[in-house]
């Protein structure tokens, strides 16, 4: 089976907790942005060491990345071809989805879009804890327009941020506190609200604001929770791991 969750940031017990009992052999799991690339160090556990016990599971972990991963060492990856795009691969079951790509996975077509503007971005250091690769550049849009160029659906579109739009209409519902003007952000927001404009499409998954919401035009906003893909069933869900 295929499931997809949210925002991981670099913690480990959340995925030990709650991600990994979930899954049996050959199941794939799709992480929609802040994985935590350069993040998972623990006092009693390494970032490698994690990445190891990734490698000998029998499941494969596939993510976009979000604003909050080490973009240095992300890219430090080889890029290689995996199922109809370019990656990069962390571990042989561990595999970055590349921004503006599209890949078949179980027989279903998949257009992926990571990045995102960390708002917290005074409270972090240059190329220490946040990058600015963190969001994307034109070559990398570029690519994902020429990936859709030939084709009017896909199965699945998987995103960190999400649309304008879309963060507009979150920005409506109180209780979520969530800007709907974050400028920075807005080249990446509104060349996905294109996307969404012109691309059809069976459902559209995106992490980013913290937050699980079933929305409009077939989106959902997902962060504490794990959805099977094809039949969107709720697997699992959790209270925030967060501060």
């Amino acid at each position: 089976m295929i499931y997809v969750t949210g925002d991981i940031h670099g913690n480990q017990f959340k995925w030990l907790e709650q991600i990994d009992p979930v899954l049996k052999e050959g199941d794939i799991i799709i992480v929609c942005g802040d994985f935590g690339i350069g993040f998972f160090q623990q006092k009693y556990s390494s970032e490698e060491s994690f990445y190891d016990f990734i490698s000998v599971q029998p499941y494969t972990v596939l993510f976009v990345d979000g604003n909050h991963e080490n973009f240095n060492k992300l890219n430090s990856y080889q890029v290689e071809s995996w199922n109809g795009g370019h990656v990069h691969k962390i571990r042989h079951n561990l595999i970055h989805l590349m921004r503006g790509e599209i890949y078949i996975i179980e027989g279903k077509t998949f257009f992926t879009f990571g990045g995102g503007y960390s708002i917290d971005q005074p409270f972090r250091k240059e190329n220490v804890s946040w990058w600015p690769a963190e969001m994307p550049n034109t070559k990398e849009y570029e690519n994902g327009l020429q990936h859709l160029s030939n084709r009017d659906y896909v199965d699945y579109i998987i995103t960190h941020t999400a649309p304008d739009e879309t963060v507009y209409f979150l920005s409506t519902i109180k209780q979520f506190h969530i800007k709907g003007d974050v400028y920075q952000e807005m080249p990446l927001t509104t060349y996905l609200n294109d996307i969404q404009k012109n691309t059809n499409y069976t459902h559209w998954y995106f992490g980013h604001f913290h937050v699980d919401k079933e929305l409009w035009r077939n989106q959902t906003a997902v962060f504490n929770t794990l959805y099977e893909l094809e039949s969107h069933q709720i697997i699992r869900q959790w209270n925030t791991y967060e501060e």
